[in-house]
């Protein structure tokens, strides 16, 4: 079973924490990585885009001028995609991006992103992470110390204090145990975990 060095906030180790082997010590599936990814992406996209096409604008139900003897070509609707105000040509039309995939393939994905991480020491635990107060500058502080950029933070339950001194600081996000998902992890080049949030995240994937 792995272990990791766990920290206080003042980046002294305070002691050790078994990692669940389920969790940070399987096998890395880049595919499933990769499809879980995809199918995240793609179920973010609206699909809400459309035109007007042809049979949906309005008026044009007159034929614009005699069929024959003007030396025009024939027309039969003002509101053909040719003329202004008319209906779009294979315009495009609301659709649906949604893909699924099943729970355990999802958990798949996800613990063996976690595990990739942890073999690329890219792990950090701490024995709490919170604040007596309301400050970017004590937060910006504590990244400082930890030498951290770029950093996804993962808590069982985040405390107001800590959300507000972290939310203007860039290129970190918070997210509660049971929110991890692959495009996070693979974005933020650190993962920051509470102690209290790796004794639950094998349960949390299993949701």
């Amino acid at each position: 079973m792995p272990s990791i060095a766990v920290y206080n906030m003042n980046k002294q180790q305070v002691g050790e924490v078994q990692l669940p082997d389920t969790v940070f010590g399987t096998e890395v599936k880049e595919y499933l990585i990769h499809q879980a990814l995809r199918i995240q992406l793609a179920n973010r996209r609206a699909g809400t885009v459309a035109v007007k096409n042809r049979a949906a604008v309005s008026g044009g139900g007159k034929k614009p001028f005699k069929q024959k003897g003007t030396g025009n070509a024939r027309q039969g609707c003002s509101r053909a995609p040719q003329y202004p105000g008319g209906g779009v040509a294979f315009g495009p039309q609301p659709k649906t991006y949604s893909l699924s995939m099943n729970k355990k393939a999802r958990a798949a994905a996800l613990c063996s992103l976690l595990s990739f991480q942890y073999k690329s020491e890219s792990i950090t635990v701490l024995d709490k992470l919170d604040f007596d107060k309301i400050s970017t500058k004590d937060f910006a502080g504590f990244m400082k110390r930890f030498e951290l950029e770029k950093s996804l933070i993962v808590t069982d339950s985040p405390s107001n204090n800590l959300y507000l001194s972290a939310r203007n600081v860039p290129h970190v996000k918070l997210l509660k145990v049971g929110a991890l998902n692959v495009h996070d992890m693979l974005k933020y080049k650190n993962i920051i975990f509470t102690q209290d949030a790796v004794q639950t995240v094998e349960g949390a994937l299993q949701k």
